[in-house]
């Protein structure tokens, strides 16, 4: 889009502003809108209605899992799952350091110590081997963890055999935060339904969305029939509202559930537009030497909700502001929990990783709508 100034009727000047490119923009269609619909016709926009059955039920199925319970967040849904477990004031939650801080937000609402672990360099994942060692110096400080947060950073799958092993090892029960991998497999099996417990998110960020809102999973039906309690402000079963214990408003709406039904519908095309945009990416970028990245492992299959880089030469602040000086949006990776202010007293279990990730890395535009004009307008500036 163009337009000219003009001073006093004289030109003085055109000025060009190029369509904005967003780092990972909402991607809504028609079919979305019929469920919607049907919740307005049948007047159930509240937290209950035929949406959120079907909505809960497609997950399950999607997921593995045997249960589901849709929620207005992802970061209710760990809240929840630590209540579960039984994470109380001055537990300790062990968590991956390299993650949004919502990850790790719940355990600290709490009143529990979250104790940080580094990433190792094949998934950019929490580390087995700093993981082990965390388990084992604070069983000997005397304060075995109550549960492990471990996320799937990306879309990648962390290295779930490894983990899964020393958390049957141990006895400690994982939560597995898969906000950014719905649609993502370990050994064929989808990420969210290895842990106790499984997370995802429904942000408009996320590979699909319901504008915002979330979903706990568990193969053990009573841990979620206590989540749909608790998410309902722990009601008594009465004539009258009575409560014997602390609840919580985090169901999911009927109306926001509909948009998760037809967006559950076209995810496998979200997955593969995703996996192009990666490829584009790498076919285009890798051979200059500039950059390196995220590579998938063995048996493991990725949804790719975004593409990050390790930038070898440029720095990649450099690289982000000449893309937004081109209104293209990328971002810096997320800088590492135990780094953050907040959580400057928190323990952590770090070699270094995931500081020099977030150093050299740079996440690039990833939307599902975007076109080849627009992913050639980003490998332009980048080359």
């Amino acid at each position: 889009m163009w337009f000219s100034v003009f001073t006093n009727h004289k030109f003085i000047s055109s000025i060009v502003i190029k369509k904005k490119i967003y780092l990972s923009p909402p991607h809504l269609g028609l079919k979305e809108i019929s469920y919607v619909n049907d919740a307005f016709e049948k007047n159930w926009i509240t937290t209950s209605g035929e949406n959120l059955d079907t909505f809960e039920k497609n997950l399950c199925q999607l997921s593995g899992a045997s249960h589901c319970l849709a929620v207005n967040s992802g970061t209710a849904a760990i809240h929840l799952a630590l209540i579960l477990l039984g994470v109380q004031k001055d537990d300790e939650v062990l968590c991956s350091s390299f993650t949004f801080i919502a990850s790790a937000n719940p355990i600290v609402y709490l009143g529990a110590t979250p104790i940080f672990i580094d990433s190792e360099v094949d998934t950019w994942n929490m580390s087995p081997l700093l993981l082990e060692t965390a388990i084992k110096d604070r069983i000997k400080k005397g304060k075995k963890p109550k549960a492990i947060i471990l996320v799937h950073l990306f879309g990648q799958p962390a290295k779930l055999g490894e983990i899964l092993k020393l958390a049957t090892e141990y006895d400690i029960p994982i939560i597995e935060d898969a906000a950014e991998s719905l649609g993502s497999t370990y050994e064929g099996k989808m990420t969210g339904s290895f842990g106790t417990l499984g997370i995802y998110s429904f942000n408009g960020n996320k590979i699909i969305t319901t504008s915002g809102g979330g979903a706990l999973l568990a193969h053990d039906k009573k841990l979620i029939e206590k989540a749909k309690f608790l998410s309902t402000q722990s009601r008594d079963i009465a004539p009258y509202y009575q409560h014997s214990e602390i609840g919580y408003n985090y169901r999911m709406s009927n109306i926001l559930a509909g948009i998760g039904i037809g967006q559950l519908e076209v995810l496998s095309e979200r997955v593969k537009k995703k996996r192009a945009i990666f490829d584009f990416y790498k076919n285009n970028l890798q051979p200059t030497g500039k950059f390196i990245f995220l590579e998938e492992l063995k048996d493991t299959y990725s949804n790719k909700w975004l593409t990050v880089i390790l930038c070898n030469s440029e720095e990649p602040d450099h690289l982000r502001l000449k893309l937004e000086a081109d209104n293209i949006e990328s971002r810096p990776l997320w800088k590492p929990l135990h780094l953050q202010p907040i959580f400057k007293d928190s323990p952590s279990y770090k070699d270094g990783t995931a500081e020099k990730l977030f150093q050299k890395g740079l996440c690039l535009p990833s939307g599902t709508a975007m076109n080849e004009e627009d992913l050639e307008r980003v490998i332009k500036i980048l080359l």
